[in-house]
This record gives C-alpha cells, structure tokens and sequence, in this order.
C-alpha cells in the first residue's frame, strides 16, 4: 500500500537548482513541499564529486536565497587574496545538510533520500521499498532537467583495454604511486582543476600529456565578483564591446583584450564557451603544460597507447589516464519553465542557476497566472559555443530586463546575494558605479540587437 504524502509541491531533484526553488517558495508562500532524490543527501552532484573541488565563482553567487554561502568573506591569503572566498566540497555539502535542517524545521518541507519519482505523482524508496503517492493537485518541478554528469558517475567516453589504468578524476587524490606520465583527458573546468591540483603537488608540467579536443575561453574571475561597481562594469563593457563588434571571433577577441575573457593558448582560437571563471594564477599553471594533444576526442585507451579517429599516439606504459571528460553541463532544448505537466527548472540569467531557481520559486509564490510567469521568467541556455554564448547573453540579459521591471522582484533581488547585477539597499554611490549603469543604459539594447546578428 502506498502511503499518502500532502504536498502542493513535488520537486524532484535535491540538487542546487532543487534546494534554491524550495527555500525561496517557502519563504513567500504557504506551501507544503516535497523534495526527492536518488541520492542520499540534499545538494546532488557536490556528493560525489572530487575532493579538491571549488567552485568556480564566489561562493557568494551559489546556494539558495535565504542564507549566504560563506558569509561573503574575502580571501586573506593565497594568490586570490582580496577576492571573494570560493566554498569546496566539504563546505558546500555541510552548507546543504545545514538549509535542509532548516526547511524541515518550518513544518512545511518533507525530504525523501535514496528515492526516485515514477513519473506519475508517485514515489519509491530504493532503500525500505516503500511508495509514497502524493495528490493529484500537486504541482511537480522538474529540479533534475540539467543535471550535470560528473566522471565519478559516467564511464569514460572511449573503450578501455583491460590493460590501461585508466582513473576517473576524483582517484587522483587516493593514488599511492606515482606514475611516469598522466594523460588528462577533457577540455572543460574538470580537466583544467586535475592539471591544476597536479603541478600544485609538484608534477613536473612535461609529465603531464594534455589531450584536449577544444580550447576553452574562461572568464578573469577578478571581474566575476559580488560588489556591484565591479561586475557592473564588466556587464557595461561587454555591452559596449558587443554593440561595435565587427564579427564573433572578433568580439571574443577584444573581450580578451580587455581582460574580461581568458584563454589558454593565445595561438588558438577557443571553439568552447561554456566560460567558467579563471584566476591569473591558474592560467599561468596551465600554460606551463606543453604537451597539448588536439587531435579530437579518444577512441580507445590501451597500455601505452592512445588511439584517435586518425591514428594512434604512444605514451608511457605505465601512463595514468585521468578521465575528466564526461559531458558535464547538459544542454537539451529550452522549454517554458511553467507547463501544464510541470514546472521545469532552468537559468534565467545566464550562467548563474542558483539565481534563476530561487527567482522561478519567488515568482511562483507571488504569482498566479502561469502565462505571467513565463513572461517574466524566460529560461536561459548554458554556454558552449561562441554563438551559443552570445545567444545566452541575450535571452538572459532580456529576462533581466523584464523582471527588474517589478518593483517587488526588484527589490527582492537587489537583497539575494545569488543575483549577481544586485546594489543592495544602501550601497555606496561610486563614480565607478554611477559610470557602469549609465554605460549599460546607453549600450544594452543595441549590443544585444548585434549580438542577435551575429548569433
């Protein structure tokens, strides 16, 4: 027999988009909600992933509206002292134990670890086998439609002899002999935290071999910063750029020139755009390597060999290959985010997701006409062309314009941390300031008519 769960809300997927959504609709709302995942614990991916993970950004940008993650403080050692700190792993999953505590005490959120929705307002445990059915009214939110896939949980994308050693990214941290040579495999943030924590732990840069099917463009994560004066001037910047920019590659080209954007190798023209963020030291530590292999993706591993579409290549025989290469970020085709099925969690501002879910969770408690909220919330893609960049600055920078337009979303976005263009109520007057938001009056609407041309 099931049992019956009261819900107006089942969201499916405790991850990061998951967990913002909730704790920002219960906040504004009085709702019960459910949330489910397959895995034991809230915050998704973060569980499994590499020890010696960061994130990206600061930590200020990631997690949910209602408690900042980190506290906002600056780094007050290390190459990246006085920019804002950046949460790793055990900190985020302590972070997220610690928003689930207090959604349970509200009396108005249920958590279901180690479980999975069958599609149908019903759901399983994978641990006692018990089915939990919730009302036919309950609204369902698809929390999981871009999960990440991460190397932990993916098989290598590339046959594998029994003979090769062959170790997903999160093993680098438990081997107990060193190798001659390590072979990176993957172009995206993984592969480049694997070279990094590498030659942080004194590899020599010629014993690691670097296949890299694209080059990435990366943002300077100076510039990526939760004070206004600064990422506003990096928003006017682009806007300005983009508006007189002659071609793709050129605008990508004079991004870089003003210290916005960063690539690797400057003899060649990055393909990727997925534009993580990236501090100067960790460039300076990934150009040291020399032994880039760009010959396409691996076809198959085997003891002392590398094989690609159009050929093979030899490598130490007891060469480790790091497997950094699963897909990562998903980009299947945008949807409304209010349907009639469900509500389906996506970014509304580029490259920020926490944001995006806890503003869908805002406009969902404050709202009632779905039409509405889809007006006001358009989703965003992800990055991961040049032209699927520029296609998501556009569709995130309109949405902004649209919500920003409610006094009540305004206001309650310039007090979350998450958004990354907020002036919180009684921040400084700048010139600096004063200077980017004119500048991003004057240049918005015409960079992002050129950028739609050039997309």
């Amino acid at each position: 027999m099931a049992r019956t769960l009261e819900a107006d809300y089942l969201v499916v997927g405790a991850g990061a988009m998951g967990m913002a959504f909730t704790d920002t609709l219960i906040d504004h709302a009085d709702v019960r909600v459910a949330m489910v995942d397959r895995r034991h614990g809230v915050g998704g991916h973060w569980l499994e992933a590499y020890p010696f993970i960061r994130l990206h950004q600061a930590s200020a940008f990631y997690g949910v509206a209602s408690s900042m993650l980190g506290g906002g403080k600056l780094q007050v050692s290390g190459p990246e002292t006085g920019l804002q700190e950046r949460a790793n792993q055990a900190e985020i999953t302590a972070y997220y134990g610690q928003m689930l505590d207090r959604m349970l005490e509200t009396g108005k959120v249920d958590f279901l670890p180690n479980s999975h929705f069958d599609g149908d307002h019903t759901v399983v445990s994978h641990i006692a086998g018990v089915q939990f059915e919730v009302p036919e009214s309950c609204r369902i939110v698809n929390a999981h439609y871009l999960a990440p896939s991460i190397p932990a949980e993916t098989a290598p994308p590339f046959d594998v002899a029994d003979a090769a050693r062959v170790l997903p990214i999160n093993d680098l941290a438990r081997l107990e002999e060193a190798p001659s040579r390590y072979v990176v495999v993957g172009a995206g943030k993984t592969a480049s935290d694997a070279c990094i924590w590498l030659l942080a732990r004194g590899v020599d840069p010629d014993a690691i071999c670097w296949v890299r099917p694209r080059d990435p463009w990366m943002f300077n994560r100076a510039l990526i910063q939760p004070e206004p004066a600064i990422f506003l001037r990096m928003a006017a910047d682009v806007m300005q750029i983009s508006e007189g920019a002659a071609s793709l590659s050129g605008l990508f080209l004079q991004l870089e020139d003003a210290g916005i954007l960063l690539r690797i190798d400057r003899s060649v023209m990055p393909t990727m755009a997925k534009t993580p963020t990236l501090a100067s030291w960790e460039l300076d530590l990934l150009r040291s390597i020399s032994n880039v292999v760009r010959r396409g993706h691996i076809e198959s591993v085997d003891r002392g060999k590398l094989t690609f579409a159009d050929g093979a290549m030899r490598v130490a025989d007891d060469a480790l290959v790091v497997h950094a290469a699963a897909d990562g970020l998903k980009y299947p085709p945008l949807v409304p985010v209010w349907r009639q099925e469900d509500i389906t969690l996506q970014p509304i501002r580029t490259g920020f997701p926490c944001f995006g879910a806890a503003l869908i969770g805002y406009v969902e408690a404050t709202r009632t006409d779905d039409a509405e909220k889809n007006r006001l919330c358009p989703p965003s893609n992800y990055g991961n062309s040049m032209s699927q960049w520029a296609k998501a600055t556009v569709l995130g920078t309109r949405a902004a314009i649209n919500f920003t337009a409610q006094p009540d979303i305004k206001a309650w976005s310039d007090g979350v941390a998450l958004n990354p263009a907020r002036v919180p109520p009684g921040y400084p007057h700048s010139a600096a300031l004063d200077d980017a938001r004119e500048r991003l009056a004057i240049h918005t609407r015409p960079a992002l008519a050129r950028l739609v041309e050039l997309m």
